[in-house]
This record gives structure tokens, C-alpha cells and sequence, in this order.
């Protein structure tokens, strides 16, 4: 029986905000496809916590502490990733933040906030590896994006929202100006997915969501994992610039009765 896809092992991959929720999914991935990874987070307990966990059965795991909203951060991170794996392969370019306030209540420090971890963190993280991505022959940029922004709304998000959607139109353009290097830029779009952060919003949340969903139930963090693992296959080498949405078919009922009426 053939290989469906060139392996993973020892290709250096990096995940930001991947001591938890969906980072920590993708990490865990990366990590049992043979990938040597390195975890970046601000929270240095939970990122030794997930580095220990995810190396237990003998994957290649190791974090750095960085905040990517600061371009220092970025270098620091890309020049140990280098340091203690070789080199970088794949940027999963995942760190985000999600604090909810209103439009009405929404202070400049509250924009600034979302903004400069999802947007600045996301564009410095990626200036920060280009050399050795490039360098690699077969670099692989994936983005964490969201349903949310630049499909569906919800109140409390806007500035997250806005930040997701940003996201995207950077991808189109890094992915441009990166192709002459063999660098792909791509973006994962989950819906809800079960972290701790959706757990937190409380079990009547968790079962509206599941019931709005196509397929029945909320994703786990390595559907989010899988799908950036694709795109960071060789085989995947000729997609760059698009979006994979991965939510369950969460988005595709044009209202709550389109929904019933599948199911009736």
C-alpha cells in the first residue's frame, strides 16, 4: 500500500498560543506526526505543562515564552526555534485572544488589545521566520483565522471579528509576495470548537451550539489540528492563499429552520 503524504518527522514546526485550546491541538498533531515543536505562550506554567505533556510519549517538544505582539518576541522565538531544532519548516501562526466587550463600551485600549495580538502578532510572527522558512525549500505558513469575522458575527466580537477577517486579507498578499521563496500561506477558519474558553461560556451554550451544528456536535481542537497539518503537507505545496473552513457545516443553514427541516 502507497503513502498518502510525505512525512512530517523531524520537521521543525512552531504553534503560538500553544499551551491551550486550539494551538495546544494542533501542537499535539504536529507532535504525533513525528514534527519537533516548539510551543510559544505567554504563560509560562501552562506552557511547561503542555510541553511535558505532549513530549510524554517521546515526540520532540519544547516552548519559549514571547509575547507576539512585540517584534523582539518574534525574533527571539524564530532564532530559538532555530537554535534548538535546526531551522523552521511551518509557522502555525495561531496566538489570539477573544475578550468580549460591546461596541457601545469598546475603549481604544480594548482595540488595541485584540488588535495587537491577532493582527501585529500574527504579521511579526511570520516577518520573524521568513529567513528560515525560506531557507527550508518547503516553508509552510498556516494561519488560525475564524468563522467569525470574516463569515458570521457575534455580539461582543467586533474587534475580534475585525482582527479574524484582517487576518485574511494579510494572508492574500504574504502569500504573493512569498511563492517565489516556495513559501505557502494558508488560514484555517474554526467554528466552535470545545476549549476551555467555550466550556467557560457554560453547558446551555455548549448544547445550543452542538444543535446549530450540521453535523450534530462542537469540533475538538484536533479537527483544527488536522486540517493545518494538510496544509503543511508537501502535497498541499501547490495551495496558497486560501481558507479552509472547518466548523461542522455550522455556516452552511440559511436559518434555524433549514436546519429543522434537514432533520425532520
Amino acid at each position: 500500500m502507497s503513502r498518502m503524504f510525505t512525512s512530517m518527522a523531524d520537521r521543525s514546526v512552531i504553534v503560538t498560543g500553544g499551551s491551550k485550546g486550539i494551538g495546544r491541538g494542533i501542537a499535539q498533531v504536529f507532535a504525533e506526526a513525528g514534527a519537533r515543536v516548539l510551543l510559544v505562550g505567554r504563560d509560562g506554567e501552562a506552557a511547561a505543562a503542555a510541553a511535558t505533556a505532549l513530549s510524554a510519549g517521546g515526540a520532540t517538544v519544547d516552548y519559549v515564552l514571547a509575547d507576539v505582539s512585540r517584534p523582539e518576541d518574534c525574533a527571539r522565538m524564530a532564532a530559538t526555534a532555530e537554535e534548538r531544532h535546526g531551522g523552521i519548516d511551518v509557522l502555525c501562526a495561531n496566538a489570539g485572544i477573544f475578550p468580549d466587550v460591546r461596541l457601545a463600551d469598546m475603549t481604544e485600549a480594548d482595540v488595541d488589545l485584540v488588535l495587537g495580538t491577532n493582527v501585529k502578532g500574527c504579521m511579526f510572527s511570520v516577518q520573524a521566520c521568513l529567513p528560515a522558512l525560506a531557507r527550508s525549500g518547503h516553508g509552510r505558513v498556516v494561519i488560525t483565522s475564524s468563522i467569525t469575522g470574516p463569515i458570521t458575527g457575534y455580539p461582543g466580537w467586533s474587534h475580534y471579528g475585525a482582527s479574524k477577517a484582517a487576518q485574511l486579507g494579510f494572508m492574500r498578499t504574504a502569500a504573493i509576495e512569498l511563492a517565489r521563496q516556495r513559501i505557502t500561506v494558508n488560514a484555517v477558519m474554526p467554528g466552535n470548537i470545545l476549549t476551555e474558553a467555550l466550556q467557560d461560556m457554560g453547558q446551555a451554550y455548549l448544547d445550543a451550539t452542538a444543535a446549530s451544528v450540521p453535523l450534530g456536535h462542537i469540533g475538538a481542537v484536533a479537527d483544527i489540528g488536522y486540517a493545518a497539518l494538510f496544509l503543511a503537507t508537501e502535497e498541499a505545496g501547490y495551495i496558497t492563499g486560501q481558507t479552509l473552513v472547518v466548523d461542522g457545516g455550522q455556516t452552511l443553514p440559511e436559518s434555524p429552520e433549514a436546519l429543522a427541516a434537514a432533520q425532520a
